[in-house]
C-alpha cells in the first residue's frame, strides 16, 4: 500500500522543486489526497490531513514539527527533507517518537564545493580583485603587482569543516595543490583518504594562501574565525566563506579587509550587510548574495533525493541519508 503522503514547503518552492517530471514519480509511490500541499500545520483543513499521513516531505518554508502539530500526527512514520538542513523544523519531539527523519544535504553540497572550487581557483591568481582594480587603473596593468603572488603553482588551501561539503572540496583540490584540514572530530585516515592532511588550526593559518571555510554553524563554531585567526593569516591570504557568515566575527572581517585580507564572501553575518559595510566598497573584497547552493532548477536534485528517500522507506528499505538525534548535534 502507498505511504499517504504530504507535501509541506513554501509554493514558491513547490513549483521550483516538483515539476511535472517529479510529481510523475511522487504518484508512482505515495498516496496524495487533497490537499496534497500545505504551507501551514495549524488550519483545520491542514491538520485534518495532518492526522491522516505517514510521511511529509519538507523543505523551505515548511513550519516547526513541534509537539502540537505531531499530536495531531498520531499515523507520521517519516520526514523526508528536501532541502539541507532540518534544524528549523526538526527537533527532540520528532526524534523521541522515533519518527524516520533524511536529508538531502548531500545533494545541496555538490553546487556549493564547486561553487568554492571556483572561488579557490580566482583566489590563486586574485582574478576578482584584479577585476575591481581594473575599474580603477584601466589602461595601466602596473596594478597586476598589487595583490602578491599570482600563480596557482605551490599554494596551500586550509579547509575548515570536514563536512559533506568540505570532503568534496578536498577531493577537488587534491591533485591541484596542498590541502590543509582543520576539524577536532574527523579520521585523520578519512581526510588522508581524500587528499588532505589533518593538522590543528594554529599550524594551518599561517601557511594558508586560500583559507576556505565549511563548517556548521554551531554554538562552538560562532566566531571560529575571529581577529587573532585573520592575523594570523599570511600577507595576500584569501579567505572564502561558503559556509555561514557568523563563522566569522564580522567586525573584525572588516577591519582585516580594510588592511588588506582578500575575501570572497557568498555568506554574511548579517545577511544582508548593513548598507555602510565597509566590505561593500573594497577591492580586496568579492560578495555575492548567498548562491553558491542549491537555486532554481538545481533543487530539482534535492527533490529526486527525498523522493529516492520515499521510494526507500515504501519499500521497507533503509534511508540514505539519515539524520539522528546525535548527528542533528554536530551537522548545519
Amino acid at each position: 500500500m502507498k505511504p499517504e503522503t504530504l507535501l509541506v514547503m513554501g509554493l514558491d518552492t513547490l513549483s521550483t522543486q516538483f515539476g511535472p517530471e517529479e510529481m510523475t514519480r511522487l504518484r508512482a509511490t505515495a498516496s496524495l489526497r487533497e490537499p496534497m500541499w500545505v504551507d501551514e500545520l495549524s488550519s483545520r483543513r491542514a491538520r485534518a490531513r495532518l492526522s491522516e499521513v505517514e510521511v511529509l516531505i519538507t523543505s523551505w518554508g515548511c513550519p516547526p514539527l513541534d509537539e502540537d502539530v505531531l499530536r495531531g500526527a498520531p499515523r507520521l512514520r517519516a520526514v523526508l527533507h528536501a532541502a539541507g538542513t532540518v534544524r528549523g523544523h526538526v527537533g527532540d519531539a520528532v526524534f523521541d517518537r522515533g519518527i524516520r527523519v533524511t536529508t538531502a544535504a548531500d545533494a545541496n553540497a555538490e553546487p556549493v564545493a564547486r561553487f568554492a572550487l571556483a572561488a579557490i581557483l580566482w583566489a590563486f591568481k586574485k582574478a576578482p580583485f584584479l577585476a575591481a582594480d581594473a575599474r580603477t587603473y584601466r589602461s595601466d596593468w602596473s596594478y597586476r603587482e598589487h595583490r602578491g603572488e599570482l600563480s596557482g603553482v605551490d599554494r596551500t588551501v586550509v579547509v575548515v569543516g570536514f563536512s559533506r561539503i568540505g570532503r568534496r572540496v578536498v577531493r577537488l583540490l587534491r591533485d591541484l595543490c596542498d590541502v590543509l584540514v582543520v576539524d577536532p572530530v574527523v579520521d585523520p585516515a578519512e581526510v588522508a583518504a581524500a587528499g588532505g592532511r589533518l593538522v590543528s588550526m594554529a599550524e594551518a593559518l599561517p601557511r594558508a594562501d586560500v583559507l576556505s571555510l565549511h563548517a556548521p554553524l554551531l554554538p562552538e563554531t560562532r566566531h571560529l574565525i575571529g581577529a587573532a585567526e585573520l592575523a594570523a593569516l599570511p600577507p595576500n591570504a584569501t579567505l572564502v566563506n561558503t559556509a555561514r557568515g557568523a563563522l566569522v566575527d564580522t567586525a573584525a572581517l572588516e577591519r582585516a579587509c580594510v588592511d588588506g585580507l582578500h575575501a570572497i564572501l557568498d555568506v554574511t553575518d548579517p545577511e544582508p550587510l548593513p548598507a555602510d559595510s565597509p566590505l561593500y566598497d573594497l577591492p580586496n573584497v568579492m560578495l555575492t548574495p548567498h548562491v553558491a547552493g542549491s537555486l532554481g532548477a538545481e533543487t530539482r536534485l534535492m527533490a529526486a533525493s527525498a523522493l529516492a528517500e520515499l521510494e526507500n522507506y515504501a519499500a521497507g528499505r533503509p534511508p540514505l541519508a539519515p539524520v539522528t538525534r546525535a548527528s542533528l548535534r554536530v551537522q548545519a
